[in-house]
């Protein structure tokens, strides 16, 4: 396994977040979803630099070879919050090599210095991969998501 860095991207990395959103399009197998209305700079630099996402990218030899998006959630019923992971994604032919576990350990630390109690992240029932690296490193709840219409 050749060497990879683990890198929290910031305001000033638009373009290299832009190279992993399309990863992420390539790896879920919808790239229409991710790359096809893309946000616009100054979107991006006020997301990346802001306090409620995080954004987090595995390079190997200058490429992007994985990485997560997360929200960071406050909760009202105590001055703590909650962090979901809502995309994780390594590339193909650089899976099965420690990253997506290496991505999730930054993101405890990073979650530890914001003050978040909990990482959570979903799972489809059919990705056996994910399921076993999540149980791994998590403890399993099984429960039902419903997606609600907007008017």
């Amino acid at each position: 396994m050749g060497s990879y860095s683990i890198r929290h991207l910031g305001a000033g990395d638009v373009t290299l977040f832009r190279e992993l959103v399309t990863l992420f399009g390539e790896a879920f197998e919808d790239p229409e979803t991710y790359c096809g209305a893309q946000p616009g700079k100054t979107y991006l630099e006020e997301l990346l630099g802001g306090s409620d996402f995080i954004a987090l990218a595995a390079f190997q030899d200058g490429r992007v070879t994985g990485g997560l998006s997360a929200y960071v959630l406050k909760k009202f019923e105590q001055e703590r919050s909650e962090i979901y992971i809502y995309d994780l994604a390594v590339a193909e032919d650089h899976r099965r090599k420690g990253i997506a576990t290496a991505l999730i350990e930054d993101l405890k630390v990073i979650a530890a210095a914001r003050g978040a109690y909990v990482i959570y992240v979903q799972a489809d029932l059919i990705d056996l991969l994910a399921i076993a690296l999540y149980t791994k490193l998590g403890t399993r709840e099984d429960v039902l998501h419903f997606d609600i219409e907007v008017l």
